[in-house]
């Protein structure tokens, strides 16, 4: 059992949110293999569990700089692969065995901060997860319970 009981209730409609997702990672700039890492590294809250008019599921994304190393590792992988996960990609961004060194080494050829740019579009997108779940869990009428189960584990701890 999970250390918040909520979140047992509601496998199911995190593997809905997970496959309908997909569409939506497949748009970022993230693989399937970085946004798995990104989602292991999150943890989902209900903020105000106690007042049913605030709740809400957020995702903590605290950990999110622990995984950033292995994110830009990902990417400079399969940069250097190149092939055709780079076809669909612009001239600019060909993400290149040049650009996946320049990126390893911090020198994003765009000149932002990979990493900072990559963390904001991660903890964006998983706030976007967040919200497509609250949104199936109180379409499936599962949010109350979902709430309560959290507020009840709160007034648990000591």
């Amino acid at each position: 059992m999970s250390e918040q009981p909520w979140m047992d209730r509601i496998v199911g409609d995190r593997m809905a949110v997970d496959r309908e997702f997909t569409e939506r990672v497949s748009d970022s700039r993230f693989s399937s293999q970085q946004w798995g890492l990104i989602m292991t590294a999150t943890e989902f809250e209900i903020r105000d569990p106690d007042e049913p008019e605030r709740a809400k599921l957020v995702a903590n994304t605290e950990k999110l700089s622990q995984i950033m190393p292995e994110l830009e590792k990902i990417d400079a992988q399969s940069g250097a692969m190149g092939g055709a996960s780079e076809a669909g990609r612009s001239p600019d961004s060909s993400g290149g065995v040049i650009d996946s060194i320049k990126g390893a080494l911090g020198f994003d050829s765009a000149g932002g901060g990979g990493n900072d740019e990559d963390r904001q579009a991660a903890e964006a997108l998983t706030a976007e997860y967040a919200n497509r779940l609250q949104e199936r869990l109180e379409g499936q009428g599962k949010w109350e319970s979902a709430r309560e189960a959290a507020a009840e584990s709160t007034s648990d701890r000591p």
